[in-house]
């Protein structure tokens, strides 16, 4: 079910990307919207891995160095079934973690240094399986095409100031630079909270532990509170792969949140729990 929701918010975004392009270009701007969809699709699949953990100052450590991280990250690996992904540190004192990579062969996990402060061997290692869940489901591959597609109706609207003057005239100028972006905001945190669910359920399901992630998740959620990150441009680019919104809530409604409410979450897990008896 997770998937196909997935799937049809995917292509609605498409949708609207193309449709965008018709607006702006007729048939040949539809054309070259889809084309730079493809482009940026491309470069996203080979690169977002290497980006995310530079963007978020992630540093790769050797066994020696983080024993138990390497240790329990090996552990889910070899339950999942999946190669160990690299493993990286955040010197940054808001707990928190994320997965990337765009399949299992080529993944790598980041745990801050304030998460593995905060949370028991078992919360961390039920962390580690929620951060498998997304390798294992692809959601770093789909977040990136995601992220990559509602990056470029933004860029389309101001492509449209070198275009040719639209017969849509004053709506596609509406669409492009009003309605398809608030639009494509809506559909990329619908589709981030679908996977958010799925690697929740998918990383309990590893561990055994849906009650230890639910305790994670609480945790870390009070953690943020206290010590959130800093909003810089940099961080906001990422936020939407840290296991727990990385920022202070900003006041703003729901509609945009990348992350599912965090009750929800809890709640979810600890009914995964009851029903495992």
């Amino acid at each position: 079910m997770a998937l196909f929701k997935t799937t049809v918010l995917l292509a609605a975004l498409m949708a609207l990307f193309i449709g965008v392009g018709f607006l702006l270009g007729g048939i040949p701007g539809m054309i070259i919207a889809f084309a730079l969809g493809l482009g940026m699709n491309f470069f996203a699949y080979w690169s977002s891995d290497k980006l995310a953990l530079r963007m978020a100052g992630a540093k790769e450590v050797t066994p020696e160095e983080q024993p138990e991280l390497h240790r329990i990250v090996a552990e889910v690996a070899n339950l999942a079934g999946v190669p160990k992904p690299k493993v990286y540190v955040i010197e940054n004192d808001a707990p928190n973690a994320f997965a990337t990579g765009r399949n299992p062969e080529h993944a790598a996990v980041a745990a801050t240094t304030g998460i593995m402060r905060i949370l028991t061997e078992r919360e961390l290692r039920a962390v580690i399986g929620h951060e498998l869940g997304h390798v294992i489901n692809r959601d770093i591959l789909i977040s990136s095409i995601v992220a990559t597609i509602a990056g470029a109706i933004s860029m389309l609207a101001f492509i449209s100031l070198f275009m040719r003057r639209s017969q849509y005239g004053f709506l596609a100028v509406m669409v492009a630079w009003i309605v398809a972006p608030i639009v494509a905001g809506i559909i990329q945190a619908a589709i981030s909270r679908t996977r958010e669910f799925q690697a929740d359920r998918t990383g309990a399901e590893l561990t055994h532990d849906p009650v230890s992630l639910a305790s994670a998740l609480e945790k870390l959620h009070q953690g943020v509170r206290e010590r959130p990150m800093e909003a810089t441009p940099l961080a906001e680019s990422t936020a939407h792969l840290y296991i727990v919104h990385p920022f202070k809530a900003s006041g703003l409604t729901n509609l945009f949140s990348t992350h599912p409410p965090m009750e929800e979450r809890v709640k979810r897990l600890r009914d995964m729990a009851y029903k495992r008896g």
